[in-house]
């Protein structure tokens, strides 16, 4: 089986701890091949969060300040005394 994609949130996660530990370790941080190339992997994966996030914010429309119906409050249960009146 294919080994299953990890969330953005994960994979950006990860990146920065790498870049800074690769950071620590390196006194030429500019010379350096391999962080420079994590630091572009962090750089492309955050695109992709920005582009995604910009995505489903166009796909909602004039939506955004609308709340799902799921998450209003259902109205009060009627009394018997109301009810009866």
């Amino acid at each position: 089986m294919p080994k299953k994609k990890s969330p953005l949130e994960e994979d950006l996660k990860r990146l920065r701890e790498k870049v800074a530990a690769r950071k620590t370790k390196t006194e030429n941080a500019e010379g350096d091949a391999a962080l420079r190339a994590l630091h572009k992997r962090l750089k492309r994966v955050q695109r992709k969060k920005r582009a995604l996030a910009s995505r489903l914010a166009h796909a909602q429309g004039k939506k955004k300040g609308a709340k799902p119906a799921a998450a209003q409050p259902a109205a009060p249960p009627a009394t018997e005394t109301a009810a009866a009146g």
